[in-house]
């Protein structure tokens, strides 16, 4: 991909943008606890969240597609493929379907690309063993392929030592499908999973940083019925970019409001960007509309909620790139083991375009320049490092290698960077 420099202000609305990834992963397989046909609008169709659709049919499942809705009928009861789960690139989807698959009786086996099968999955595959799961996989179960015999798991109690999405959700649904469970984190993780599941009819307590899950015990949960909001991790980049842009604007409406995952705008929002929220739905989740205006920028330093903005880093690198003054992000150790290093990866790509940055143990330092240079970005197959230099280059311009990753997630991304004005070569 090779982007041009944007010699205009921004100032568009979008009322369409990526619909939420995280909220499509988890319509696909809650879908599975129901035994009644789910109505999903919006469903994000990218590549990853497709496979989740595909392996929910291997599953037993029907999936039928009318218009811009999918209709999920689940299965009576989950059947063991004849075949690999395709989980592509999304480590969300590969464990999540661990924690749902270890309480289900049945061998599965779960993989996807280069990328994702080399990915760490003990931190899902360990805590799930420790109650009883039978899991293996390359470098003693930490590598994918990822082979799963379900079973019917005793009662557990699992302390989680570190706040994740992914770990609390595989969890639950592996006590929701056995003898139930008690969870707990040592700080609030996205929590879509437990809002959209007791919305569903799940006995799931809340108590602070503590969850008791009862077990379904052969009860079936509501199906779902809801339009999938626009994706905040995805619609970060238009914040950033108008932020960037001197005399830019850009509305995004139907977007999800819960505290979880808009705590990167907050952050943009400290360093001088102008922001908005107006709540216009509730349906399990605030949805609403946010504005951002362009604002000058100033450093900042982030070291809190790491959890609740940690697939944004990469976008807020480019925000600190931009700001006067020096900005840190610590804390973020997750962001060594996603789709590439980020951490890495993002200081030696600011490099290339003469920004002064440094990796830290935990995060990185930038410095910001009021002149990034265009340079040749590899992305390292990783879609948000491929995003987030796609919107540095409507400053400066930018080359981006292995850029068809983006397709995992958000593959309208350049037709929408295209409706801002920016030249984009594909």
């Amino acid at each position: 991909m090779r982007i041009e420099p944007l010699n205009k202000p921004i100032n568009h609305e979008f009322s369409e943008l990526s619909s939420d990834k995280s909220i499509s992963h988890r319509c696909a397989i809650f879908s599975l606890l129901s035994d009644q046909k789910s109505i999903i609008k919006n469903y994000l169709e990218a590549e990853d969240t497709l496979n989740s659709l595909k392996i929910i049919e291997s599953l037993g499942a029907i999936v039928e597609k009318k218009g811009n809705t999918y209709e999920i009928t689940p299965p009576s009861s989950i059947s063991s493929p004849n075949r690999v789960l395709e989980c592509g690139n999304s480590g969300t989807a590969m464990r999540i379907f661990m924690g749902f698959l270890a309480g289900n009786e049945g061998f599965f086996v779960l993989s996807g690309d280069r990328y994702l099968n080399e990915r760490p999955m003990k931190r899902v595959g360990d805590p799930l063993t420790k109650v009883g799961a039978k899991i293996d996989g390359r470098e003693n179960g930490n590598k994918a392929p990822i082979a799963i015999r379900g079973s019917k798991l005793k009662h557990f109690e699992y302390e989680s030592k570190i706040a994740s999405a992914q770990v609390k959700t595989a969890l639950i649904l592996a006590g929701l499908c056995a003898n139930g469970c008690r969870f707990s984190e040592p700080e609030l993780s996205r929590d879509h999973s437990e809002k959209m599941l007791q919305g569903m009819g799940a006995n799931i307590k809340i108590d602070g940083l503590n969850l008791v899950i009862e077990p379904l015990n052969g009860k079936k949960l509501k199906p779902l019925e809801l339009t999938v909001p626009n994706d905040p991790s995805s619609c970060f980049f238009y914040a950033v970019a108008a932020a960037i842009i001197p005399g830019s604007k850009v509305k995004i409406k139907n977007i999800l409001l819960n505290k979880t995952r808009i705590e990167a705008f907050k952050v943009l929002e400290k360093m001088g960007a102008k922001i908005s929220y107006q709540t216009t739905s509730s349906q399990y989740e605030e949805i609403g509309d946010i504005c951002v205006e362009h604002g000058e920028l100033n450093a900042i330093e982030v070291s809190q909620n790491i959890s609740w903005l940690i697939d944004e880093a990469p976008a807020l690198a480019i925000a600190f790139a931009c700001a006067n003054g020096t900005s840190r992000l610590i804390n973020a150790k997750e962001l060594r083991v996603k789709e590439c290093d980020r951490i890495a990866v993002t200081v030696a790509a600011l490099k290339r375009c003469g920004i002064e940055a440094r990796e830290l143990e935990d995060g990185f330092e930038i410095t910001g320049s009021k002149s990034p240079k265009m340079a040749t970005i590899d992305s390292h197959g990783d879609h948000r490092i491929a995003m987030s230099f796609a919107i540095l280059g409507l400053k400066c311009g930018m080359d981006i290698e292995k850029s068809e990753f983006i397709a995992t997630s958000f593959p309208k991304f350049s037709q929408f960077l295209k409706e801002l004005g920016a030249r984009v070569e594909d």
